[in-house]
């Protein structure tokens, strides 16, 4: 069974979700800019969401995250939450 760790943030809208994605790119720490920025509970971890399988978050998430490379930046991913910066930390396929 699929497993994965990933990290996020959580922003409202696309612009933002940009903005932060150029900073990280540029070398701002991806932990600090969650903790600041992500309006998910998650912000409090740096966005770490921790372990979990398929079908275990929305489907827009569940796409990147099962197969998008590992400890790349990807996003803004929409979905119904906002937008957000994903992470995969590590993934057994």
């Amino acid at each position: 069974m699929a497993r994965a760790t990933a990290r996020h943030i959580l922003v409202s809208t696309e612009e933002k979700c940009n903005e932060l994605k150029t900073q990280i790119e540029n070398g701002a720490d991806f932990a600090e800019i969650a903790k600041a920025n992500s309006t998910c509970p998650s912000s409090r971890q740096g966005g770490d969401l921790g372990s979990f399988g398929p079908g275990q978050m929305v489907k827009e998430f569940d796409t990147v995250v099962f197969s998008a490379p590992v400890n790349t930046v990807q996003g803004p991913v929409k979905t119904q939450f906002g937008y957000h910066l994903l992470e995969v930390t590590s993934r057994q396929d």
